[in-house]
C-alpha cells in the first residue's frame, strides 16, 4: 500500500480459517488462510530454518486481492510437535507445500520466500514448475558451503562481538565445531542445558538481522517462549548439519525450468545473513528476474526499504 511514495504493510488482519494437515511421522502441520477467500492464492514460505509465521507475515499482501497462505513447517510455529526433527528434512516440506495445495484445491499459486524461505521457493519451483505462478524472493540462501562458512565463521569480520559472545559461550576446547558443540547442548533433555545454549544461538542470527542493528532488550522469557526458542534452535541445527538437505549447486543447474515465470529477486546490499553474492548468482542464471539490491538495507524484511520493495513486488503481481 504505497503512500507518499513508500510502500508500507497492509492492515492487521486475522485468518478466516486454520487448520492442522496430518502428514508423515506424525506431524501436523499449521496452515491457516487470511485475505480473499476468493483471490488469487500466494505462499508465504518463511525463514530459519526453525522459525515460524507471524501475523505480520499477512500484512505484505493486498488482502482484498490475494487469498493469503502462511504455513509452518515442520517443528516450527504452531505445527506439532514443536521443535521435532524426526521426518523432517527439505524432502518432506517439498511434499508439504504440495499437500498444502492439494488440499486447498489450487491449480498455480504466487510463492513469496524469503532467506530459507527463499531456498525452499526454489526447491519446489524446480519440482514443481508446472504449480508456479510467480516468484518473489528475498535474502537468496541455497546452502552452500561458502554460504555456511560466511555464517558461521566469516561474519565475524564485520559482527566481532557478536561472534564473540557465540563462541565463547562455550567452553575453549568446543569452539572448532560449533553446530556439533551447540547440537549437544541444545539437544539436552536438561532445560538447564538446552535452554540457554538455544538462547544463545538464536541471539546470533538476530544480531545480525538489521543494517543498523537494534538495541537488545532485557526482557524476561515465558515457558512457552523458552519453549519456541529450543525448538527454533533444534530445528536449524538439524537442517544445517546436513547443508539444509538441498544442492543449492543442483537447485542453479535446473533454474532454466523456471526461465517463463515471473520472478522477483529483492536482496539487502548489506545483508550479513545471507550475502548478496548469492542472490547475484541467482539473478546470472534467471536473467529474466527482476533483481532489486536494495541499498539501505540488510536480512531483514522489516526494513522499511526493503518492506517497500516486497510490498512493490506484490502489488505489481497482482495484475498476473
Amino acid at each position: 500500500m504505497a503512500t507518499d511514495s513508500l510502500y508500507t504493510l497492509y492492515p492487521e488482519i486475522s485468518p478466516y480459517h486454520a487448520t492442522w494437515i496430518d502428514r508423515s511421522h506424525g506431524h501436523k502441520v499449521y496452515v491457516e488462510l487470511s485475505g480473499n477467500p476468493h483471490g488469487k492464492p500466494i505462499i508465504f514460505l518463511h525463514g530459519g530454518p526453525g522459525g515460524g509465521t507471524n501475523p505480520k507475515q499477512r500484512q505484505f499482501f493486498d488482502p482484498a486481492h490475494y487469498k493469503i497462505i502462511l504455513f509452518d513447517q515442520r517443528g516450527c510455529g504452531q505445527s506439532k510437535p514443536l521443535g521435532e526433527v524426526n521426518g523432517n528434512t527439505t524432502a518432506d516440506l517439498l511434499f508439504d507445500i504440495e499437500a498444502i495445495r492439494e488440499h486447498l484445491e489450487i491449480k498455480s499459486w504466487i510463492i513469496f520466500g524469503g532467506s530459507w524461505g527463499s531456498a525452499l521457493a526454489l526447491a519446489y519451483a524446480t519440482k514443481y514448475p508446472q504449480c508456479i505462478k510467480a516468484l518473489i524472493l528475498r535474502g537468496i540462501f541455497l546452502s552452500r558451503n561458502t554460504e555456511l562458512d560466511w555464517f558461521l565463521n566469516e561474519v565475524q569480520a564485520f559482527f566481532p562481538e557478536a561472534y564473540q559472545r557465540l563462541t565463547h559461550f562455550l567452553p575453549e576446547d568446543k569452539r572448532d565445531d560449533l553446530i556439533k558443540s551447540y547440537s549437544e547442548l541444545v539437544f539436552s533433555n536438561d532445560l538447564k542445558i538446552s535452554s540457554p545454549a538455544s538462547i544463545e544461538w538464536n541471539r546470533f542470527e538476530v544480531s545480525l538481522l538489521k543494517l543498523l542493528p537494534q538495541i537488545e532488550e532485557n526482557t524476561s522469557l515465558t515457558k512457552e517462549d523458552i519453549q519456541n526458542e529450543i525448538a527454533r534452535a533444534r530445528v536449524q541445527l538439524h537442517y544445517i548439519k546436513d547443508q539444509c538437505f538441498i544442492d543449492g549447486k543442483k537447485i542453479l543447474e535446473e533454474i532454466k525450468k523456471l526461465k517463463d515465470i515471473p520472478t522477483t529477486i529483492i536482496q539487502g546490499r548489506y545483508d550479513m545473513v545471507c550475502p548478496p553474492i548469492t542472490a547475484y548468482e541467482l539473478h546470472q542464471c534467471m536473467p529474466h528476474a527482476n533483481f532489486i539490491m536494495v541499498p539501505d538495507a540488510g536480512h531483514s524484511a522489516s526494513e522499511p526499504s526493503m518492506t517497500h520493495a516486497l510490498i512493490k513486488a506484490t502489488d505489481q503481481y497482482r495484475a498476473l
